[in-house]
């Protein structure tokens, strides 16, 4: 019921004034006539937003070792020489120190052998393999565009996971472009995990890795679906979802979280590409000629593969360019039955956990190692 104040009556409908509130709130109250204001945002009739230059501080919510090492890594990523490659060990001087840090930090002993006639590192802690691990193991898919960063980012995802989860990490060295294609990648995965099956039980065995390891993630299992493999016990999409659009991951992050993640943009695809049926191909040379609407490239386009999935870890964070991808993955896998749980780390980017000294890695590593401790053997 509207009451008439002590000093004026207020003539307006409920729903005016609730516009005119939520107006003052977003404003941040009434404006004096000469006060500077934001340049405005135009909205085009498909919806696109155009926003004006802004800045963006680093995230309250960071611990103040988070807020130094993006700062760190925003700087960096902005030099392409850090980025490289080499030839000798495969580790880009972005993370060579990380990975210097993770050997000081966590014992392990690494063999070098070939599972299922897949080049492979097994890491076994130095600890000893607990004996609730005894018999399980983990498969590591490592991250680098399904292009390289072998051994380097195998090392970095398979480390600090052996060691704090007391349990044996096996890493493929899968082939990758540009000397080979999809599926090049599945068929070695498949490959080495028909061996291991040998020796565990497919409930016994996680699967994980990061970035284009965590899409491979979801490949393998749309692909060990197709040809008649067991499902694994557990998997991990790691800094990825299971989208391979024709530009980034997909969706708002491409345009969002890129840039302050990444400090960087990705090409975009024109309005005549969006308007065409099929993608316009993927920047991986990896997917050359593959299908990108396939469920054994992106298993989210299938509710069939969807629903078969086993318990899936998905993590990411709000600046990582693979953000909406992950989001959709867990909502469509959420939506079809499967047992899938998102984690998001606030303010980091893609890929953060790489680094072991900042807190927000050490959470990220608890969440992974608790994950397939709890999850394994169940199913």
């Amino acid at each position: 019921m509207w009451r008439r104040s002590s000093t004026q009556q207020s003539k307006r409908p409920p729903t005016q004034m609730l516009a005119l509130m939520v107006g003052a709130v977003l404003l941040g109250g009434s404006q004096r006539p000469n006060a500077a204001s934001p340049s405005p945002l135009t909205v085009d009739e498909d919806g696109t937003v155009h926003v004006p230059a802004q800045s963006v501080p680093p995230s309250q919510f960071l611990t103040p070792e988070g807020k130094a090492y993006l700062a760190e890594h925003l700087r960096k990523v902005r030099q392409p020489q850090l980025l490289q490659q080499p030839q000798d060990n495969g580790v880009p001087p972005l993370v060579a120190g990380y990975l210097d840090r993770q050997r000081a930090l966590f014992a392990v002993d690494r063999q070098d052998t070939t599972v299922g006639g897949v080049h492979a590192f097994v890491y076994t802690p130095k600890e000893g393999v607990s004996a609730r691990n005894r018999e399980r193991v983990l498969i590591d898919l490592h991250g680098g565009g399904f292009s390289g960063c072998w051994p380097g980012c195998a090392e970095l995802e398979s480390i600090p996971i052996a060691s704090l989860g007391r349990i044996r990490v096996v890493s493929l060295d899968y082939r990758e472009a540009p000397k080979d294609h999809f599926p090049a990648a599945s068929e070695d995965v498949a490959a080495a995990y028909r061996e291991l099956l040998k020796t565990y039980r497919a409930a016994d065995i996680g699967i994980y890795g990061c970035s284009a390891g965590g899409m491979l993630t979801g490949e393998v299992v749309a692909w060990f679906q197709r040809h008649d493999l067991p499902t694994p016990g557990a998997v991990g999409i790691l800094c990825a979802g299971m989208t391979v659009p024709d530009r980034g991951f997909g969706g708002d992050a491409d345009y969002t979280a890129m840039p302050i993640g990444e400090a960087r943009m990705v090409a975009m695809p024109s309005k005549a590409d969006s308007k065409t049926s099929r993608a316009a191909g993927s920047l991986l040379d990896y997917f050359q000629g593959a299908d990108l609407h396939s469920p054994l490239v992106s298993p989210a386009v299938s509710p069939q593969v969807l629903s078969k999935f086993p318990p899936t870890l998905i993590i990411t964070a709000t600046r990582g360019f693979e953000l909406s991808s992950a989001v959709y993955t867990h909502t469509q896998l959420v939506k079809y039955g499967a047992p899938a749980e998102l984690h998001v780390w606030e303010g980091l980017f893609h890929g953060f956990f790489y680094n072991p000294d900042v807190p927000e890695s050490r959470d990220c590593y608890d969440v992974i190692v608790r994950f397939f401790a709890r999850e394994l053997g169940k199913h």
